[in-house]
């Protein structure tokens, strides 16, 4: 998977929401990451976080349109990643992770992702791979 990119739920958001601040750089990463016919995906975990994040910000109707639309493919975490991101969380706990967050940092290290795409800058805190978004 060392050529995959991981979609974080605010990517995702800024992607779908044209009033979002990121929207352009969203739009404009994404492009780049087809062109580079890139694989993508997202954790289970993700999936349900980015479910909950539309609903709240976009509405019902595009929160479930882009759940059932299978657009990128869901990875299930595995408990051993989710035991790594609970380590990570208590080795970090000077940081304000979200256990998805964390179970993101834990999947990335174990199966090697390069790059994230996120607006989140708890991913940079974390490094171990790119962020396509934004920039340190």
């Amino acid at each position: 998977m060392k050529r995959a990119v991981l979609w974080d739920s605010s990517a995702i958001l800024a992607l779908l929401d044209a009033d979002d601040t990121d929207h352009d750089t969203a739009a404009r990463v994404a492009k780049e990451i087809a062109k580079e016919e890139r694989p993508s995906f997202v954790t289970n975990y993700i999936e349900v976080e980015a479910h909950a994040l539309l609903l709240r910000k976009l509405g019902r109707a595009l929160a479930l349109e882009w759940l059932l639309s299978g657009g990128l493919p869901v990875v299930r975490v595995s408990p051993q990643e989710e035991q790594r991101a609970k380590e990570f969380l208590e080795r970090y706990n000077d940081k304000n992770w979200s256990l998805c967050d964390s179970i993101s940092f834990a999947v990335i290290d174990s199966r090697k992702i390069d790059a994230a795409f996120s607006f989140d800058r708890h991913f940079l805190q974390f490094g171990g791979c790119r962020v396509l978004g934004i920039t340190a």
